[in-house]
């Protein structure tokens, strides 16, 4: 390789420098239900942006219309973003000033805006965050789960088998697990969720911020009941914690004080009358582990 092509090469993999000539796009979280939630600092920005690039312009104008603001938008969508996100960089190379919207919460965020934010940065373009509202982090802070660590999932698949193969790779993650899921697949998710994670403590946090706004408590097993029998509406998070009195740093306390899963196997059968394998499935929910996971355990209790 020659000099000159190794220097190419070496430039081309080197992070771009702030263009002083550029413009600047601004990633400015919106409401994500109440308006009031807007930061005086965000009102100030999409009124000095040159263009407002927004995931759906209709939902974008009523914002702007009840703070009586007048812009140029553009629509920036999933479905676009790859060519407008070129478009856009080239106006912010020309020296525009770039607000992304998109129509709740913060951009990037589960919703459109990567490509845009990557692609300004490559060109050298300034990135600035307008932080506020996000549904997730507003419902973790409610939620009274473990938040010292958690981790945001964003969307489960829709497609059941890789759903239960992305539960099945959270299944050991000791922090409060937080994921968005539409209306009309909350159930199935909750009982893979059940099956898979044990019956752990969680929350459905509904329309947040929003006028029917409301957070329900309980563990998986009895969301999953709730819900069948009320099917809820709206933009739903999912808050899912750790086994009862498990530590968020600790993945071996949990049962420190508990029976021997063989002796609780053994309670359960004689309680309930049930065959072993119900006891144990049981057993493995009370405890927060797959069957798979309690079937281990009894055989390592028996070798013992």
């Amino acid at each position: 390789m020659t000099i000159a092509k190794a220097s190419a090469k070496a430039v081309a993999k080197a992070p771009a420098k702030i263009n002083d000539v550029a413009g600047c796009l601004y990633v400015v979280a919106t409401p994500i239900g109440n308006l009031e939630d807007i930061s005086m600092r965000a009102l100030r920005i999409l009124k000095e942006a040159d263009v407002i690039a927004c995931e759906d312009t209709r939902q974008t104008l009523k914002l702007l219309s009840h703070f009586d603001i007048q812009k140029r938008l553009v629509s920036h969508h999933e479905h676009n973003e790859i060519t407008r996100a070129a478009e856009l960089v080239i106006e912010l190379e020309q020296g525009a000033k770039v607000a992304l919207v998109s129509d709740a919460g913060t951009p990037a965020i589960s919703d459109p805006g990567h490509r845009l934010v990557s692609l300004s940065l490559r060109h050298g373009i300034k990135v600035v965050p307008v932080p506020g509202a996000s549904a997730f982090v507003a419902a973790l802070a409610a939620s009274g789960m473990p938040i010292e660590q958690f981790l945001f999932v964003g969307f489960l698949p829709s497609k059941q088998s890789e759903r239960r193969q992305t539960l099945r790779t959270l299944a050991e993650e000791p922090r409060t697990l937080v994921m968005y899921e539409a209306p009309h697949r909350l159930l199935d998710s909750l009982e893979d969720a059940l099956e898979i994670l044990g019956n752990r403590p969680a929350v459905i946090a509904r329309e947040v911020t929003k006028l029917y706004e409301e957070s329900v408590r309980d563990h998986l097993e009895g969301l999953v009941e709730n819900v069948r029998k009320k099917p809820p509406r709206g933009e739903i998070t999912i808050l899912i914690g750790t086994p009862d009195g498990q530590p968020q740093h600790n993945g071996n306390a949990a049962n420190a004080t508990a029976p021997p899963l063989a002796r609780r196997v053994d309670e359960i059968m004689q309680e309930k009358q049930v065959d072993r394998k119900v006891a144990l499935k049981q057993a493995a929910r009370e405890r927060g582990l797959t069957k798979r996971e309690a079937y281990k355990q009894l055989l390592v209790t028996r070798d013992e």
